[in-house]
């Protein structure tokens, strides 16, 4: 089954939410205009804006509302893949050239923070206080975020802390933030938008590990990349920090970097694929999706509710 299917009655609002992205990213400056439509058409899961509605859900629930927090999250996340191919030296993502290889990396810079801003925008129409302060310290961590991937380049003694702390703030808190400001903006009582937040956040945790494991146990047609292209740009995620507990794995990756060569590269997911490091990676996974779950337990039952626990489950199984 395919993860749309999960939530197909929320097709009609997740179209309507496809139309005001694209009216979002619409700019005067053909560069900004052409860049951002060019990420945006690029398409993508839509996971957020997904998490924001569900969340609504369980409150009154207003598409007119709701689309504007749902658009300002999924915009803030595409201004940091922009950032983050900017930072990685990527040239493909999902399959298409990215923004910085299509123009340079001074328009992507430009069109990431233009996201940003106008993700801002889009928040001035969700009438509520707290919403805003959950935006703008979820804004704070994915820049700093941003920043320490950067820092951590082929720093290969960093540590499972280290590492947990990098996706929360890469991948975790926005999705967390989606699903808490998407409660907010429907009048959810606070106990149950807190709960919303936590489940996020552990499906979020759960999500980027597995999305880690797939860059060595997926093909390149499926990720839309080479395999392994983490490594090779010098991010050390969960597998390669299991792997590097073993020395034959150890003396083999730590000598990785920009010049590494796609042999060297193919033998070295071999032999980590070989090795426990993905298995214990799943384990790890599997750990934040049982909390999360767990979390929903304690919510109201609604269709709802049967959704976010579907996709969690899905993405605990998930291939590519």
């Amino acid at each position: 089954m395919k993860l749309k299917m999960l939530y197909s009655f929320l097709k009609a609002d997740i179209d309507l939410i496809e139309k005001e992205l694209e009216k979002a990213v619409f700019s005067s400056s053909p560069s900004l205009r052409d860049a951002s439509l060019h990420l945006l058409q690029a398409g993508g899961k839509r996971i957020r804006p997904v998490f924001v509605l569900l969340a609504a859900k369980f409150g009154d629930y207003n598409i007119e509302r709701i689309k504007n927090a749902a658009v300002a999250l999924e915009l803030i996340h595409m201004a940091s893949l922009v950032h983050d191919d900017v930072i990685d030296n990527a040239e493909l993502r999902r399959g298409r050239p990215t923004v910085k290889s299509e123009w340079d990396n001074r328009v992507a810079m430009y069109t990431g923070d233009y996201m940003f801003a106008r993700s801002l925008e889009y928040m001035t129409c969700i009438d509520n206080i707290e919403a805003h302060r959950i935006l703008s310290k979820t804004m704070v961590e994915v820049c700093i975020g941003e920043i320490v991937q950067i820092k951590d380049k082929y720093h290969y003694e960093q540590n499972l802390r280290d590492y947990l702390r990098r996706i929360k703030r890469k991948t975790a808190i926005l999705i967390a933030a989606s699903c808490q400001i998407g409660a907010i903006s429907a009048g959810v009582p606070e106990a149950v938008h807190q709960k919303l937040y936590q489940f996020g956040y552990n499906v979020g945790m759960a999500f980027q590990i597995t999305d880690d494991i797939l860059d060595f146990t997926a093909t390149e047609k499926e990720l839309g990349k080479p395999a392994g292209s983490d490594l090779l740009q010098g991010n050390i995620t969960l597998p390669v920090l299991y792997a590097l507990q073993e020395d034959e794995l150890k003396q083999r990756i730590t000598r990785v970097n920009e010049q590494t060569t796609k042999e060297e590269m193919s033998e070295i997911i071999k032999l980590l694929k070989k090795s426990d490091a993905i298995a214990q990676a799943h384990a790890l996974s599997q750990r934040y999706l049982n909390r999360a779950l767990t979390i929903l337990k304690d919510l109201p039952a609604s269709r709802s509710k049967k959704s976010l626990r579907d996709i969690a489950e899905f993405i605990g199984k998930r291939k590519y």
